[in-house]
């Protein structure tokens, strides 16, 4: 067998390291593996066997392991993300998330292997008279923000800005900050925040 036919099997196979992932994450919440197993349904020897990746894990008993370990399974299968650099949301698959009468609708998902990288990014709509919450206590990072439609008002600690369709605004996450509706239409912005917060699970 040739190098290059080596490298395009390589390629095909994609390594799902489950093992490391799961055992860290058990350790970090300091549970044990009779406790994981009991609650997962399976045997303490299979959980030890899959954290050492010694067994492939049934879909069933992975989607088992996630939901007691409270692990999203976009960091589980991370590895396979990488091998798709371009990610694609279709208009019609967007996740969406309401805050009282706010929606937040995902254009970007946070990837955990880009790091220090990683984004979230959001349609963000306030009817009128409406205000954001999420920021209230201020969080840590740094967000950006298009506006699309309408009049806003965004809140910093104790100063006041006046934005109008087409401004962009960017500031530290670190103080409280409140994006307000002050116009007569709904509000319609491009939100995107690095570190992610997660708005969405």
């Amino acid at each position: 067998m040739t190098s290059t036919q080596n490298n395009t099997e390589n390629k095909k196979r994609v390594p799902y390291h489950f093992g490391e992932k799961l055992r860290t994450v058990r350790e970090r919440k300091g549970l044990t593996l009779k406790v994981v197993a009991q609650q997962a349904g399976v045997s303490e020897s299979l959980v030890s066997q899959i954290e050492r990746n010694k067994v492939s894990p049934a879909i069933d008993t992975l989607l088992s392991l996630a939901d007691v370990l409270d692990i999203n399974l976009e960091y589980l299968f991370e590895e396979y993300h990488r091998e798709r650099p371009v990610t694609i949301i279709r208009a019609d698959t967007r996740r969406k998330i309401a805050e009282d009468d706010i929606t937040y609708e995902e254009l970007a998902k946070p990837v955990d292997s880009d790091g220090d990288h990683a984004v979230e990014s959001y349609l963000l709509e306030i009817p009128v008279g409406s205000h954001t919450h999420k920021g209230s206590y201020g969080h840590t990072g740094r967000e950006i923000g298009y506006i699309l439609q309408g009049k806003a008002q965004l809140h910093y600690e104790n100063l006041v800005y006046n934005l109008t369709e087409g401004d962009s605004i960017s500031f530290s996450s670190g103080a409280p900050h409140t994006l307000i509706n002050n116009g007569p239409i709904p509000l319609k912005a491009l939100w995107i925040v690095t570190p992610p917060q997660r708005f969405i699970r």
